[in-house]
């Protein structure tokens, strides 16, 4: 071998050899910045939260019987020793740095980031299973083992965080089932005798008999208008049309949703002490002739109302039979013909005798915010925010009715705040099914289907979702998943927070 080929030889061994002392350098560095950017220490030292850490602590992942200590990374990351480890470290890292850089934590709505979700985005399951391995240990109670099983049964449909929400954080707010739920409150001032008289077709105020409970009913005077949207009003889905020309009676409408104090004076009188359904079926809603012979609700699963109080806000989380069973059993109290309005009816009075996307002026462009530009430029939302409660003014939660002004009918929250349950059942070409170039009297929908329509939109919904025309439908069986009774519940649903109702009276003119 010549002079050169040595001296080529030599410098590929000392190549090889730096190569080797880098590359052992960089996977020691490596596994040493991995190590120590995954301590609770670091994570707490950027995170925009102002609470996590406190939290953490409160919880049953730091302060427990055994003294194990889950940290951030064994939640908030895959398991170790992955390619998606280090893809979610690499993702989730620029993101608690951009948001310390950039972002002010007294803006971020910290309530709405704990909710189910949001949780789930920054949560693994494949951590919580490498963890909780056997989900039926022997000192799992009764109720657990039927929500483990349930679980078993349903995996591809729940995530752990359907039942076990603040386990990582700890939250003052309950979730698990209320046991004094309907418990009976201080001694009211009032208790009513009697029902409201009505006498003519004009404003009057309800009164259900034996509660302190009293609303208000508008008189909604009758006559035509469009229903659906036009086919080029921004937002339109493809259920709202064909329009077609409709022609509604004169009725009553409650003047806001049914508030929870409502809904709490039936719960407490007709409420089922079990926590099983068996029965409710017992007597046919037809054939009962006294609020006494209803079988009202069984104590919900979860906590309605969310954690953001009851009283005025609109009632939630219950189920279309038991809205009907609320009407029925008003209808009882007060001897007069209660019920959900058509979706003719609930359309009729949302629009308050207008034709545009909502009963003011503005373009549903102008307000979205699935609107790049809206998003970074931001929007003038002034009016739109004085009349509905939705996703860029609600702070994903419901409100009291005093906080929006009424449409041009003397309604409040017919738009926004949560959907509401209407009679009509559900088809995405109900409209279709009407005679083109007829005015319709008084349409009631498909005379059969599996899902009931709701109307208006929520305190979750885009500026887009809370037109007039939006309709949507309900999920049975969707709203129910996390429920592991057997039978499910049919008066409480497990995973909707954002539909209500309100109620709607017939009108008989002498």
């Amino acid at each position: 071998m010549n002079k050169k080929a040595k001296t080529v030889k030599k410098k590929a061994k000392y190549f090889i050899i730096a190569g080797f002392i880098l590359g052992a350098t960089f996977i020691i560095l490596s596994s040493k910045a991995i190590k120590y950017t995954s301590t609770d220490e670091f994570c707490m030292s950027c995170h925009v939260h102002p609470h996590a850490e406190d939290a953490w602590r409160l919880s049953t992942h730091y302060d427990n019987a055994s003294g194990v200590v889950v940290h951030c990374v064994e939640c908030h990351l895959p398991p170790p020793g992955t390619v998606h480890y280090l893809t979610a470290k690499a993702v989730t890292g620029a993101r608690d740095v951009y948001g310390t850089l950039f972002k002010d934590p007294e803006e971020i709505n910290w309530e709405a980031k704990r909710r189910l979700e949001a949780a789930v985005k920054h949560t693994y399951q494949e951590s919580c299973m490498t963890c909780h391995q056997n989900l039926f240990p022997r000192q799992l109670s009764a109720e657990g083992m039927d929500a483990h099983l349930y679980y078993s049964n349903n995996s591809e449909k729940l995530n752990c965080l359907n039942c076990h929400l603040h386990v990582g954080h700890y939250s003052d707010v309950p979730h698990e089932q209320q046991l004094n739920f309907g418990a009976a409150a201080a001694e009211p001032a009032v208790i009513f005798e009697q029902a409201a008289e009505v006498t003519g077709f004009e404003k009057f105020t309800e009164t259900i008999p034996g509660t302190s409970v009293q609303f208000d009913m508008l008189p909604i005077e009758g006559g035509t208008f469009t229903l659906g949207s036009p086919a080029k009003e921004p937002g339109r889905s493809f259920n709202e049309g064909p329009a077609r020309n409709v022609e509604v009676s004169s009725f009553f409408m409650a003047e806001v949703e049914v508030t929870w104090d409502m809904y709490m004076a039936f719960f407490n009188e007709t409420r089922s002490e079990g926590r099983k359904d068996a029965g409710a079926f017992a007597q046919s809603l037809d054939d009962i002739t006294s609020p006494d012979a209803i079988s009202g609700p069984t104590p919900p699963w979860g906590n309605p109302d969310q954690g953001w109080g009851f009283g005025n806000r609109p009632a939630i989380t219950m189920s279309y039979h038991a809205a009907q069973t609320f009407c029925r059993w008003l209808s009882l109290k007060t001897g007069k013909n209660y019920r959900m309005p058509t979706e003719a009816e609930w359309e009729f009075a949302a629009r308050g005798g207008t034709s545009t996307p909502y009963f003011f002026e503005g373009n549903p462009k102008d307000f979205t915010r699935t609107h790049w530009l809206n998003r970074i430029l931001g929007a003038d939302t002034t009016l739109i925010n004085s009349y509905i409660i939705y996703d860029a003014n609600s702070q994903l939660k419901t409100h009291t009715p005093d906080t929006i002004w009424a449409n041009p009918f003397g309604l409040k929250n017919m738009l926004g705040n949560v959907w509401e349950f209407v009679a009509d059942y559900y088809a995405e070409d109900a409209f279709a099914q009407y005679p083109e170039g007829q005015t319709i009297k008084d349409p009631k929908g498909p005379e059969t289907g599996n899902e009931r329509v709701i109307r208006g939109g929520a305190f979750n919904s885009d500026a887009y979702d809370v037109r007039s025309a939006t309709r949507s439908q309900t999920q049975h069986d969707a709203w129910l998943v996390t429920d592991p009774q057997i039978p499910k519940s049919i008066w409480w649903y497990s995973d909707s927070y954002d539909v209500g109702f309100r109620v709607v009276l017939e009108w008989n003119a002498p």
